[in-house]
């Protein structure tokens, strides 16, 4: 499964990073710190999953 992250705070994206890297049928294709990367992270690498935090500058996880 493929998992792209989106978060404004650096330490929530990095931590979710390590967690979810520990398993082998995880992989993490990118990282986002705001709505509009978000957005465009999406359309680029087409993930399985999309963690979005609700509340982000430039687009919150609602609006992406």
């Amino acid at each position: 499964m493929t998992v792209a992250i989106a978060d404004d705070e650096r330490v929530v994206r990095d931590g979710l990073r390590a967690i979810l890297e520990t398993r082998d049928d995880i992989e993490v294709v990118g990282a986002a710190g705001d709505g509009g990367a978000a957005l465009r992270l999406a359309a680029a690498a087409a993930p399985d999953v999309l963690l979005l935090d609700v509340r982000m500058p430039g687009g919150d996880g609602l609006w992406v």
